[in-house]
């Protein structure tokens, strides 16, 4: 019987079954050999991995502009990590409450965060130093420079150790000073007439205010207005003619009055849980650290833009009578913060040595801006034959 299985004949258009074989694998080195030969003289390109992600909580309602502040902040930082690194960030309650956030991030339960050191001042007045405290002399501008020069960071990092709060912080956007308020009523003209007022603030502003003869109810912003509509509160600041506005303020009030010392200068604190900040590579750190500065730039545009224009919207539309506070209420101010500050000094840990730094480059830079600084004011009725509000 013919055996099916028995090889043919070899020919020249035909060639064994074996060297079929060992010709694709001489070819198979050959291609591999040919693609690596390029490859040699240049470094390995790694296969993309996922990117680090690192959620990051808000005390801001998702409406509010402070939430597209720490929005500018989230962006700048994403596009220069170029997709190694991305923050998601999450408006106020999504996670946490607003007042949360540093215990949610020291914990881990958040990676990061984005609010104001009044937010935690419970566990420490001296927090409210950096960023949320009254009158030091000082603008804004001048106050967020000691942060980055005049050693606020370091003695905001030592207050960070002293507590064991396990984060990492920066400092962005030196605000404008914040309003008096809103109130009910024709606003008070006389340090006197602040008495007895239901008034909402936060941190070393709720000491001053009460030290002045005001009931203090420190809430977060969201909260604001139902407090206003049970009466709860009966006046009210939170930060700015836009925030105001968005959350209904001008629905529940139609005073407003501009200037004030309680919060003359203050700053958003952004945090992150120490132990993944120190896990990632050193030029991701940096991006997280010199982020905050790129947003301050980003957020004083932004609020100057919103700020202004919804100013106007609250006065012409809204039809807000707004008026500046008084030299009267200025003078009660610093009077009532002296008597804080020197009970504070006394009885608190660090708070003597926060204040007397931060007053010292307040004074020696205060006293080149304030002597060098032109009359704008003046410049500005003379350019636009406008009478500022008094």
């Amino acid at each position: 019987m013919a055996n099916t299985m028995e090889e043919k004949p070899t020919t020249d258009a035909q060639p064994a079954a074996g060297a079929d074989r060992r010709r694709r694998r001489f070819f198979g080195k050959a291609a591999t050999a040919a693609v690596a030969a390029p490859l040699a003289g240049f470094p390995m390109i790694s296969v993309a991995q996922s990117p680090v992600v690192l959620k990051m909580q808000g005390s801001w309602g998702p409406n509010d502009i402070f939430s597209e502040m720490a929005q500018q902040y989230v962006t700048r930082v994403n596009e220069m990590a170029g997709g190694r690194m991305r923050l998601e960030y999450l408006p106020a309650g999504a996670v946490v409450k607003p007042f949360e956030i540093m215990d949610a991030v020291s914990k881990g339960v958040l990676d990061a965060g984005h609010h104001v050191t009044a937010y935690w001042y419970g566990k420490s007045k001296v927090a409210s130093l950096f960023g949320t405290g009254p009158v030091s002399g000082a603008t804004p501008e001048i106050a967020l420079s000691w942060i980055h020069q005049g050693g606020g960071q370091q003695l905001y990092e030592k207050l960070l150790a002293k507590l064991n709060l396990n984060v990492v912080g920066f400092f962005a956007f030196p605000m404008p000073c914040q309003p008096l308020g809103w109130f009910k009523n024709r606003p008070p003209r006389t340090a006197a007439e602040l008495k007895g007022f239901k008034y909402r603030t936060v941190g070393l502003a709720a000491d001053m205010l009460q030290e002045m003869g005001m009931a203090v109810a420190q809430l977060p912003g969201g909260e604001i207005v139902p407090a206003m509509q049970r009466g709860v509160i009966d006046a009210f600041e939170f930060n700015n003619p836009t925030s105001d506005m968005r959350f209904g303020a001008q629905d529940v009030a139609k005073f407003y009055s501009m200037g004030s010392y309680h919060q003359a200068q203050e700053f958003f604190e952004i945090i992150f849980n120490r132990d993944k900040y120190n896990a990632l590579p050193a030029d991701m750190k940096a991006i997280l650290k010199y982020g905050a500065e790129a947003a301050s730039t980003a957020n004083t545009a932004l609020a100057h833009d919103n700020y202004s224009r919804d100013l106007q919207e609250l006065i012409v539309k809204h039809k807000v009578q707004v008026s500046r506070t008084t030299a009267d209420i200025y003078r009660g101010q610093l009077a009532a913060w002296d008597k804080v500050v020197e009970k504070l000094e006394k009885e608190v840990e660090m708070f003597k040595e926060v204040n007397d730094s931060y007053r010292a480059w307040s004074r020696r830079v205060g006293f080149y801006h304030f002597t060098n600084e032109a009359d704008n004011k003046l410049a500005f009725e003379h350019v636009f034959k406008v009478k500022l509000p008094s």
